[in-house]
């Protein structure tokens, strides 16, 4: 399997294309903020062929260049539908204090081909089969995308702003709810193999193992606890 991830863009959010192998179809995963010509970089060092962009959320710094990637390789988007307004609406997403930032030097919008993601669907692209996993908190229509083990290659967790290393994702944004983070994080990250790499919307990579036995949070959930407050990582 070849993964080629870059962090794009003011947040530093991580970009993700996924393919079976060197000059082969691949996914392209949360092509943010600045991200278009890092995804051509890596599409054309790898000999990469994209046939859909699947989005973790819709926040502005995982969305921005979906438009001009989707444009470029005519393919679809992906996304939750309780997240497609940010596309088109990145200020009622992220608050006026936020959003107002940003409005002049973005051009926002839909794809032109812009598909529903739903809790445990299989999606099979790129010779690649991604479960999706509903995980509010972080907002209303995050999800993560899991793909099973394969011969020496472990499962791998595209955790979005759901969980980092060491951390999870913020939740004070217009959409977020703490409670339903921590729900999140038990029924989506919990059931995980120890094994499982995650890679995730901000930050390293890590382990559910790792995550387990360090993240504050993670270990709060599992001992059936509530952390106060959320961290603020991502946007």
């Amino acid at each position: 399997m070849l993964i080629a991830g870059f962090p794009a863009g003011a947040w530093g959010t991580n970009c993700y294309l996924v393919a079976p192998a060197a000059g082969e179809e691949c996914v392209i995963i949360d092509p943010g903020h600045q991200a278009a010509d890092g995804v051509a970089d890596a599409v054309a060092k790898h000999r990469l062929k994209p046939v859909a962009v699947v989005l973790t959320h819709g926040h502005i710094d995982h969305v921005a260049s979906v438009v001009p990637v989707c444009g470029a390789h005519d393919v679809p988007a992906w996304i939750h539908p309780a997240d497609r307004y940010m596309m088109s609406d990145p200020e009622a997403a992220l608050g006026r204090s936020i959003g107002a930032q940003l409005m002049g030097e973005l051009t926002v919008g839909e794809p032109s081909d812009l598909r529903q993601l739903t809790d445990g669907a299989q999606l099979s692209l790129a010779g690649l089969e991604l479960t999706v996993s509903h995980a509010p908190g972080h907002t209303k229509g995050s999800v993560a995308f899991r793909m099973p083990a394969a011969d020496d290659v472990p499962s791998v967790f595209f955790s979005g702003d759901l969980l980092f290393a060491g951390s999870i994702g913020r939740t004070d944004l217009p959409g977020g709810d703490h409670a339903e983070m921590l729900e999140s994080l038990a029924r989506v990250c919990l059931p995980l193999d120890d094994s499982t790499v995650v890679l995730s919307g901000h930050g390293p990579q890590t382990t559910i193992g790792r995550e387990r036995a360090t993240n504050p949070y993670l270990r709060d959930v599992a001992a059936g606890l509530g952390s106060a407050e959320a961290p603020r990582r991502g946007m």
